[in-house]
């Protein structure tokens, strides 16, 4: 199993536009990916409503887990896109 813990960059955390752009890119990727914030259930990455409910804003703490193949190149994938701005992003 593929794990990495990240800070969301965001300034908004994981609402609206980069939840959007988040649960896409996680739609994307080979392996089943899951997210979850310390002390909550994990959900699927590549779902915009389940990331909303994570409560995730900037600054926060989030654990992205995969398993199978191509685990840790989808983990590694998402946690990029998390260490960025991705309200700036166009």
């Amino acid at each position: 199993m593929a794990e990495r813990t990240v800070t969301i960059a965001s300034a908004s955390g994981l609402h609206a536009r980069p939840a959007g752009i988040f649960a896409q890119a996680a739609a994307q990727q080979p392996a089943t990916v899951t997210i979850e914030k310390a002390g909550g259930s994990a959900v699927q990455a590549s779902s915009m409503l389940m990331l909303m409910t994570l409560g995730a804003g900037h600054g926060d703490e989030v654990t992205l887990k995969a398993e199978g193949e191509g685990a840790e190149e989808s983990v590694n994938a998402l946690a990029d896109l998390l260490e960025k701005d991705l309200d700036a992003e166009e």
